[in-house]
């Protein structure tokens, strides 16, 4: 009855969210450290701006005149923001959509036919398998380096180019290690790309989010055949229930021309972008300058209060990331999946063993974004539970 792709699809719980379940069964309450949802957290764009902005919108846009490639306002607004960030992009060379992942899942039906290749960073994230199932593409994982602080493997990307590859994924900065590609990474990427004749797909959803008071290169600037830069207003202005993400299509003139004309009819065939947040978007870059500093400064103090708590541990290694909103811990001497269970069976908190996303063993995977206030109750007794196993 149901297709391949279906049937390969996992259907089961793993151990720890079953343990998870069985302890909210009995009325525990789990603290979640793993979720990077800032808006259970305390960050939220200032309502009374939104509300104004959302009413004004909805004026606009009372009448539904869709364009596959998304309301030329927004899209302007997204080239200015990116101009802002030295990348020359126009408004032409942007197209809206409902998020990142349906961004990735274009990007595939776009670049590769099936049985055909995309290399993702190993460290990787669950979502790119499950995509990728769905687009019958196959991931080929290239190794980030731990004792680099998780830089790029160049060498053994480039090994793992095949005939049937067709595009690279940069994730900067990472999720979840938290590694920021340097301008050197990137230009030497781009040489690869350009040897081998394939896209990059740049995922740049945290690069507001620079933990070291830097800023973030960006892979549009760069010299490759097709770059395909994604976005959106998720993490950028803790807007994740709205919807709108963006992809920014630099490069060769003729690739991007190409992309531009097969992305519009992907486009047409949904149109699934609400026209609301579209007419919204202008006024959202506009006026929310002032909450994204804020913001920035709350995530940074956030991770700054996290990382001191961690240091005091003798049995985890921190690699420190220089963005995003998650950090790896290496376990001394510790099998992870015990760990993650017994802090959770113990002091009822909830973070990933590394393996959750291909990290050799032994981690664990936190998010920082809880308030201070509660990572100062939390971490200490996540910290006992190691230092007494």
């Amino acid at each position: 009855m149901f297709s391949g792709v279906a049937s390969r699809l996992p259907g089961t719980t793993n151990p720890l969210y079953r343990l998870r379940a069985q302890l909210e069964k009995q009325g525990e309450r789990i603290v979640d450290l793993i979720s990077g949802n800032v808006t259970e957290h305390g960050i939220s764009f200032p309502q009374p701006l939104l509300e104004e902005i959302l009413l004004a919108a909805s004026r606009r846009s009372q009448v539904y005149r869709p364009d596959p490639f998304g309301q030329q306002g927004a899209r302007k607004a997204v080239a200015a923001y990116y101009e802002a960030h030295g990348v020359p992009i126009t408004s032409e060379q942007v197209l809206l959509t409902p998020g990142t992942s349906i961004s990735y899942w274009y990007c595939f039906k776009l670049l590769a036919n099936e049985g055909e290749e995309i290399l993702c960073p190993r460290p990787s994230y669950p979502l790119f398998d499950y995509i990728a199932a769905l687009s019958g593409v196959r991931m080929v994982q290239y190794l980030l380096r731990e004792p680099r602080s998780w830089a790029i493997d160049l060498e053994d990307l480039e090994a793992r180019i095949s005939t049937k590859t067709r595009a690279v994924i940069l994730l900067s900065p990472h999720n979840p290690t938290g590694h920021v590609a340097s301008e050197d990474e990137i230009e030497k990427l781009a040489e690869i790309a350009s040897r081998h004749r394939l896209a990059i797909l740049s995922d740049e959803v945290f690069s507001e989010f620079h933990l070291k008071n830097g800023t973030v290169p960006r892979a549009g600037r760069c010299a490759a055949p097709l770059v395909l830069t994604l976005n959106g207003i998720s993490k950028m202005f803790a807007l994740p229930g709205h919807k709108l993400g963006w992809m920014a299509v630099s490069g060769e003139k003729g690739n991007i021309a190409q992309a531009l004309t097969a992305l519009e009819l992907i486009s047409d065939t949904f149109l699934p972008v609400s026209e609301l947040i579209q007419a919204a978007a202008p006024a959202l870059f506009q006026d929310g300058g002032e909450f994204l500093r804020h913001y920035v400064a709350e995530i940074r103090k956030r991770y700054e209060t996290a990382r001191d708590l961690l240091r005091g541990c003798s049995r985890i290694r921190i690699s420190e990331p220089e963005g995003g909103f998650y950090m790896t811990l290496q376990l001394e001497d510790l099998e992870e999946e015990r760990a993650a269970e017994e802090i959770l069976k113990r002091e009822k908190i909830l973070l990933h063993p590394g393996h959750y996303y291909d990290i050799p063993p032994h981690h664990l995977v936190l998010s920082f974004v809880q308030k201070s206030e509660a990572l100062r109750e939390t971490l200490p007794r996540l910290l006992a539970v190691l230092d007494n196993l």
